[in-house]
């Protein structure tokens, strides 16, 4: 992946220190069977490409399992399969984050750090501004979709 400065910073002169390798955020999970919910604390992972929730977490949590019909299986970022079992089930839940809301299947896998793994390809389809140095997500400019799929009463 490559990265352009934009603020006349040289690449070479950015102290490695101070730049986080991780964004984390808190997003509001609500369960869809009884409709309570939770904040989390989540990683936006650029390396990632899907949403994961630990297998651990959602079984302490309760959240309600959907068997998938096949299984799937995971690679690694050097395209190795990974060690942990296939994907067997996801759940379904509302995801809120700073005033945005969205139902959607969230993968169920073991082996995680993480509780909630939010690949990048949801930052991206909603258009978040992401400040990695200061550990910042903000949704500048979210689709008209997401606008259509909830208003808040």
């Amino acid at each position: 992946m490559l990265a352009r400065v934009t603020d006349n910073t040289s690449m070479h002169n950015l102290n490695k220190e101070n730049l986080l390798r991780e964004v984390t955020v808190k997003i509001g999970l609500e369960r869809i069977n009884t409709q309570e919910g939770i904040t989390v604390k989540t990683l936006l992972d650029s390396s990632a490409t899907e949403l994961v929730m630990s297998s651990e977490f959602a079984r302490k949590q309760r959240f309600k399992l959907k068997k998938l019909d096949r299984p799937i299986y995971v690679r690694n970022v050097n395209s190795s399969l990974n060690k942990e079992r296939p994907i067997e089930h996801t759940v379904e839940v509302n995801i809120y984050y700073q005033g945005h809301r969205e139902r959607t299947e969230i993968d169920v896998i073991g082996g995680q750090k993480w509780m909630v793994i939010l690949g990048i390809l949801w930052p991206a389809c909603h258009n978040h501004e992401i400040d990695w140095r200061i550990e910042e997500a903000k949704i500048m400019r979210c689709p008209e979709e997401c606008r259509k799929q909830w208003r808040p009463k």
